[in-house]
């Protein structure tokens, strides 16, 4: 695979995470984006042994988009409690089955993850164990010849499958959701982390990364109109 770096310095890398590749290592044992920038470290700074690298924040499998990784333990500390503290924003473009009841809105939920299956549903807030999650989106385009919508998410919170269980949730299921999904089964997922916003853990420039997803398969859907 090869790497594509948006940003680099002495203490963050932000990459693009291709689809179908997990952000760490897992039981599949299959090639993982935390020891591709490893190794990349490695080789490009002669590096003996092992390189640090702290993973921050995730993206499920089958979604692509902007990562950053910390190169030093104060970059991950510090980029870790922007997260806790909501500074770190991220927006993500998904395809949804359906046209949205309005252009534009905000989803509140509980959701409750089972661990056993790996898959989360909307439950009542009184539900002891259920979190909060909370977006934002926008329509940005509906194609009625084939009857889906694309859309721009602002996430608020970061929950276990949040995008694809609150918009399935509402009978919008996201193209190619194997899990929660309704329509293209057996396809790629349409749901990819566009953009990327947090301040830079040692200059504190504001910092911002746009990457979009390439214009083939799911993705191209929506061009027929």
């Amino acid at each position: 695979m090869e790497l594509k770096i948006l940003y680099e310095d002495n203490h963050i890398i932000v990459v693009r995470k291709p689809v179908n590749i997990p952000s760490q290592g897992d039981k599949t044992g299959d090639e993982d984006m935390l020891s591709i920038i490893k190794k990349y470290l490695i080789e490009k700074y002669n590096k003996p042994g092992d390189a640090y690298l702290g993973l921050v924040h995730r993206l499920d499998r089958p979604t692509g988009g902007v990562m950053v990784f910390a190169k030093t333990s104060k970059a991950a500390s510090r980029l870790s409690e922007q997260i806790r503290e909501k500074k770190f924003e991220k927006e993500y473009l998904c395809i949804v089955d359906g046209k949205m009841e309005s252009n534009e809105g905000v989803f509140e939920d509980y959701l409750l993850k089972n661990e056993k299956n790996n898959l989360s549903k909307v439950v009542d807030s009184n539900n002891k164990n259920a979190k909060n999650a909370k977006l934002q989106y926008e329509v940005i385009k509906y194609n009625s010849q084939i009857d889906l919508s694309l859309i721009k998410v602002k996430l608020f919170t970061g929950r276990h499958h949040q995008i694809r269980v609150q918009f399935s949730s509402r009978n919008h299921s996201l193209y190619g959701d194997q899990k929660y999904g309704t329509r293209g089964r057996g396809k790629q997922l349409c749901l990819w982390a566009y953009k990327l916003s947090f301040i830079h853990p040692v200059t504190k420039e504001k910092l911002e990364f746009e990457d979009y997803p390439d214009p083939i398969g799911s993705w191209k859907i929506l061009e027929d109109d």
